[in-house]
């Protein structure tokens, strides 16, 4: 054998093999892996011993041979049928059983592979449901024994509850008698039990049409006084109702799917809690059943389904008006609002029907306040979208007016005022197209604002007024009186710590019409030209939605603390913050963060921190916005200070999304900006950096045409040469980094010079390979180093003295002499002869230095003076 010669002795570990002595095969095949370097060498002798190891029955360290073959080769489909063979002598069933399937995967045809993954899938179900079986009788057991404690009885519920997840656990549940045993939990009233009873029927009901029919009506929890068991319920409809329309595709299960689940919730829908007889009911269990009834809506899948589900509503709708029964006649009106807050098309198209509008003016008109209330808040509902406000704007605008002029009741008044706000802001935006006369918003908001103050209403009926500033708050008049009113701006940030999420919808709404952040349409002047003269309608801007108006609101908002205000709202509920809040609240951070005088403020007051979950959470453009101010404030503020502790290392993810192509030049600009900050900080934050693979988006943007994007990246770079990895990628061939960076120190651009400059020096230091490589990417290389060792900017010359004394540093004899023989030690030799000098001496004390080196090198003799 020759000395260590890994080929051989796997070779002559294989002969053994053959032979049938597994030990000496083991022996040769240790004997390989010790002495071998060759990472796929190393693989396949890992493989061979994990077969002599099988054969042996020794199973745990075939297992582990076989692993070791699989990390180099994840697709190494006889490592991985060795590793499921001794994985299931090990017992361990559930691996060996993801292993063959990964071998079928790559080999869908081959017999052995399909046959272990029958008889393994056999092996587990046959597993799964004996522990499942007694897994089951004793949670059943515990829950029927009367001497069980609470916590018992409790923890059993909720195992069911993760039983009722796996198919198998429902199945037992459900042959063991389960439902009438759940449905027994129903009926002990006790919260924690009826949850785990609501969230064990739906685990049973998801995807099994046959359960979900066998399942008794218990439809009425859902408007229980708890809002959990609420949602619970909901959920377990949508379970229902997908396991009926879902696998099954006769009409039978479309149609009892609808009356199974959508007339009960427009019934719940429909409840008025001020009158007898009805459904107990939480504040927010008609918007919760909004919901629902619009993620029905949405998962319908084709026009006759959907024509069904409008049919449906139509007919209970039309079958509750009866002339004699005023209480019949607002549970409508009301099951109409909870489908103009869900599926609004669908309630939209019953606002037009005969006979609606006439009910909504006969109950504005009645002596009751439940009716009007009822009336005044279907109006409100009926007018969210602008092609629906002209029709109710004809014929809802002088109802309102009288209801609001009669009623003495506040809650009445301030729902009529916020229907007549969001009528008047039909218009949007648009000063063109304002619905009533100059001044009248104005005084709706100063009434809204005044109820927002008054602490002794309910926060229920004050909510309303933010609403309705919402809606006002279009108007650039409103906005500024608004922005003047600290006492209403302190009532509304208070009254966002509530845990209601129409409220911080609103407050959400409020704020990004007063920093005008939402989203406008650029028009080309030539087009609205061409609108004018074909006599088209043209949006105008109002005179204060003009950016120097923009920014005093915003400098009043952050004295007012809106950014207290903001991070209590981030920190809410994420069942409470809509993706649509979250994103509008990104809007909002992104438009104060615009002038850089603030930002401190921002930092200070802990919205650098706020900004974090926004960036990570919500809609595609929420992300982006909240990420983009993110980079306003890591751009211009210390990051350490405006991220404290591990925060920081969380603002690496987000300014890193904002390199990709895609975004806009200023976000690229200002990612860049950061991560340079961020870079400049610590080891930790570079390598986190590189671990978002932020690093080819970066060397990308080097070759950018735009002056500021490219400087932006080189000065990143820069920060960043001190790693392994990156110093690794300018090693490479087959590429123009260096080249680049060369060319990039003989820019005119002096910002751009010292940035490049900087990091070939810092480069050249760290790898001497570079020095000798840096002169055969490009002809001008010399001419380019002499330009900046005779620069008039010290640290641009600084940085170019430090490239010169690198390459003579650098072990290459060769070059060292071509530089010392070129005009290069001229030029050292001036700047090292000069007098000192505080401003230059670094650069002075360089030169010197190369001077020092090049003696020592014999290149130069010293310099004596005559005797």
């Amino acid at each position: 054998f020759t000395k260590n010669n890994p080929i051989q002795f796997k070779d002559e570990g294989n002969k053994y093999f053959q032979a049938g002595d597994m030990d000496k095969a083991i022996e040769f095949y240790t004997k390989a892996i010790k002495s071998c370097k060759d990472k796929k060498v190393l693989a396949i002798i890992y493989r061979n011993r994990s077969a002599c190891f099988l054969k042996k029955e020794s199973y745990a360290n075939a297992a582990s041979d076989a692993t070791k073959a699989i990390d180099v080769d994840a697709a190494d489909v006889k490592a991985l049928f060795r590793r499921c063979q001794a994985l299931e002598k090990l017992g361990k069933l559930d691996m060996a059983f993801k292993d063959v399937q990964r071998c079928s995967t790559i080999e869908p045809k081959n017999k052995t592979f399909l046959e272990t993954l029958r008889r393994l899938g056999a092996e587990i179900q046959a597993k799964t449901s004996f522990s499942t079986d007694s897994r089951v009788q004793n949670m059943f057991d515990i829950l029927l024994d009367e001497e069980s404690d609470k916590e018992k009885k409790e923890k059993a519920a909720n195992n069911l509850v993760v039983l009722a997840r796996e198919d198998a656990g429902a199945e037992r549940i459900f042959q063991n008698n389960g439902v009438a045993l759940l449905l027994d939990l129903l009926g002990t009233g006790k919260v924690e039990m009826v949850l785990a009873a609501i969230r064990t029927f739906a685990g049973m009901c998801t995807g099994h049409k046959a359960r979900v029919r066998a399942r008794e009506r218990r439809n009425s929890i859902m408007a229980v006084d708890n809002e959990e068991i609420a949602l619970a319920t909901s959920d377990l409809f949508q379970c229902v109702n997908d396991s009926l329309t879902g696998g099954d595709r006769r009409i039978y299960g479309k149609e009892e799917a609808m009356v199974l689940g959508l007339k009960k919730i427009l019934k719940v829908c429909g409840q008025i809690p001020e009158l007898p007889d009805q459904l107990p009911m939480t504040e927010n269990t008609q918007l919760i059943a909004s919901v629902l009834l619009n993620k029905l809506w949405d998962d319908l899948r084709c026009d006759p389904e959907r024509d069904n589900y409008r049919e449906v509503c139509d007919e209970y709708i039309k079958g509750k008006f009866d002339p004699n029964d005023m209480d019949k006649n607002i549970h409508a009106i009301n099951a109409l609002s909870g489908l103009l807050q869900g599926p609004f098309e669908v309630g939209n198209q019953l606002v037009g029907r005969q006979g609606i509008m006439e009910m909504m003016v006969a109950l504005c008109g009645s002596e009751r306040e439940v009716d009007q209330m009822v009336a005044v808040e279907a109006l409100i509902h009926s007018s969210t979208k602008l092609s629906r406000a002209s029709f109710i704007i004809t014929n809802g605008v002088s109802l309102l007016k009288d209801v609001y002029k009669k009623t003495k009741n506040e809650k009445i008044k301030i729902r009529s005022l916020v229907g007549l706000c969001k009528l008047g802001s039909a218009g949007g935006d648009d000063y063109s197209m304002r619905q009533f006369a100059e001044g009248s918003t104005e005084k709706l908001a100063k009434q809204c604002r005044k109820w927002l103050c008054n602490t002794a209403m309910d926060t229920r009926t004050r909510k309303w007024a933010i609403e309705g500033l919402a809606y006002l708050t279009q108007d650039a008049d409103v906005k500024d009186e608004f922005v003047e009113d600290e006492p209403a701006l302190k009532a509304m940030f208070d009254l966002a710590k509530s845990k209601d999420k129409t409220i911080l919808y609103a407050v959400a709404c409020t704020l990004v019409n007063c920093t005008n952040c939402y989203e406008k349409k650029d028009f080309l002047p030539e087009l609205v030209q061409l609108a004018k003269f074909s006599k088209q309608h043209v949006p105008e801007q109002h005179p204060k939605d003009k950016k120097d108006f923009i920014q005093k609101r915003v400098k009043k908002l952050l004295k007012g603390g809106i950014i207290s205000a903001l991070s209590v709202m981030v920190k809410a509920d994420n069942t409470l913050l809509t993706d649509q809040t979250k994103e509008m609240l990104s809007r909002v951070f992104l438009a104060l963060a615009d002038d850089i005088k603030d930002r401190g403020t921002i930092c200070a007051q802990g919205g650098g921190k706020a900004l974090i979950p926004l960036a990570l959470e919500g809609t595609a453009i929420g992300k982006v916005r909240a990420a983009h101010a993110l980079a306003k404030i890591a751009s211009s503020c210390n990051p350490e200070i405006a991220f404290p502790g591990e925060r920081i290392y969380e603002v690496v993810r987000p300014l890193v999304s904002l390199l990709q192509p895609e975004r806009e030049g200023v976000e690229n600009y200002e990612a860049l900006l950061s991560l340079t900050n961020l870079a400049g900080l610590n080891d930790k934050l570079r390598v986190k950096i590189l671990k978002e693979k932020a690093l080819p988006e970066i060397e990308q943007y080097m070759f950018e045409d735009h002056d500021h994007i490219r400087l932006a990246a080189t000065e990143c770079m820069c920060n960043l040469v001190t790693c392994k990895e990156v110093q690794d990628r300018y090693m490479e061939d087959g590429n123009d980094r260096l080249k680049l960076l060369v060319l990039l120190c003989s820019e005119e651009d002096e910002k751009l010079q010292r940035a490049a400059a900087g990091a070939l020096a810092m480069l050249t230091a760290a790898n001497k390979k570079l020095c000798t490589k840096m002169t055969l990417v490009t002809l001008q290389w010399m001419e380019i180093l002499q330009r900046l060792i005779l620069h008039d900017q010290p640290q641009i010359q600084h940085r170019g003295l430090v490239i010169v004394y690198n390459m003579l540093n650098s072990d290459d004899n060769e070059l060292a002499k071509k530089l010392i023989e070129s005009e290069i030690l001229e030029i050292l030799s001036v700047i090292g002869k000069g007098m000192n000098n505080p401003k230059r001496q670094i650069v002075i004390d360089v030169a010197r230095t190369c001077l020092t080196k090049a003696m020592d090198l014999g290149l130069i003799k010293p310099f004596t003076t005559p005797s």
